[in-house]
């Protein structure tokens, strides 16, 4: 590579973090493993900060123990987790599954069936710790009340308990370009209530004890208030890490730490995300990290083949 970043003209920052996200802010596993494969043969990826683009870093590979991945359509990663683990990575897969098809929230997913099997075949292949359950985010509305949720959830974990270790369940945030959405979509939508989401917490943390094979249950960048008695979330959880990479002392440099770039109720330990907003042709209605259907379709189309960015 040159001294200088290929993309801005400008010498990038360097960084070497134990733990990559692929990513809090695309679905790098459905959209874009071949990118994502060629920069780990390659050893380091640039990323570019999405609110100052003049702030790009190079982001290396060389120290990095565990990658965490972040799907609700994991198959095309599938094929290239051995080749991941035999350049010694351990992996996890945060896996978003939720029971919207009736709304029409997330319209261009495969069917739940699809997505269920998928799940399956990963945690039966890997072992079940590597899968984490994602039911995010967790929303209401005038057909989807919570008790109409609650059930939902409930056939959801009974097929996905066997073969996964953990639920990490989230509410909604209203960002103001997901309200617009939502309220385009069907205007009766909307992010939990205090009293609801207390009761959707106390709810899955009692259909989840009834489940042949419990999982542990953590919630999401949530105050105690609203999830009394589940345990705060660290969706990339260091213990879980140091599980998966019983062998590796490194990790122990970030014990104690947390991400300081996450939401306020955030207990992440420190990660470096590859990914970029505006990536993820999924285009749920509830996404946070896409501007616009247009926003998508523009960044996407600026893509150069084999940027050291994904864009």
């Amino acid at each position: 590579m040159s001294e200088r970043d290929p993309i801005r003209g400008r010498r990038p920052a360097t960084a070497e973090p134990l733990i990559v996200s692929a990513s809090r802010a695309t679905d790098v596993p459905a959209f874009h493993m071949p990118w994502f494969m060629d920069r780990l043969r390659a050893g380091f990826c640039l990323r570019i900060n999405p609110f100052n683009h003049r702030q790009v870093t190079r982001l290396s590979f060389a120290r990095c123990k565990a990658i965490v991945f972040w799907s609700k359509d994991p198959r095309p990663l599938v094929p290239h987790l051995p080749e991941i683990l035999d350049r010694g990575f351990a992996f996890c897969l945060h896996y978003t599954i939720n029971d919207y098809e009736a709304e029409g929230l997330e319209p261009r997913l495969p069917p739940l069936a699809v997505r269920l099997e998928t799940l399956a075949r990963i945690g039966e292949t890997y072992g079940s710790e590597h899968v984490i359950w994602r039911a995010d985010p967790l929303l209401l509305g005038a057909d989807l009340s919570a008790p109409v949720l609650l059930e939902r959830l409930d056939r959801l974990g009974r097929r996905i308990s066997p073969h996964a270790a953990t639920l990490v369940f989230s509410f909604l945030d209203m960002y103001a370009k997901i309200r617009g959405r939502l309220r385009a979509h069907d205007s009766s939508l909307h992010a939990p209530g205090a009293e609801e989401r207390q009761s959707l917490a106390a709810g899955l943390a009692a259909v989840n004890a009834a489940w042949p094979r419990p999982l542990r249950l953590t919630a999401c960048a949530v105050t105690p208030d609203d999830a009394r008695g589940i345990d705060a979330g660290a969706c990339i959880d260091l213990n879980l890490i140091r599980r998966l990479c019983p062998a590796d002392p490194g990790l122990e440099a970030l014990a104690g730490k947390k991400d300081s770039g996450q939401r306020r109720n955030c207990a992440c330990a420190p990660s470096r995300d590859v990914g970029a907003y505006n990536t993820c042709p999924h285009l749920c209605v509830y996404c946070y990290a896409n501007q616009s259907e247009r926003a998508v379709e523009n960044t996407l189309n600026r893509r150069r083949p084999g940027s050291e960015a994904l864009v």
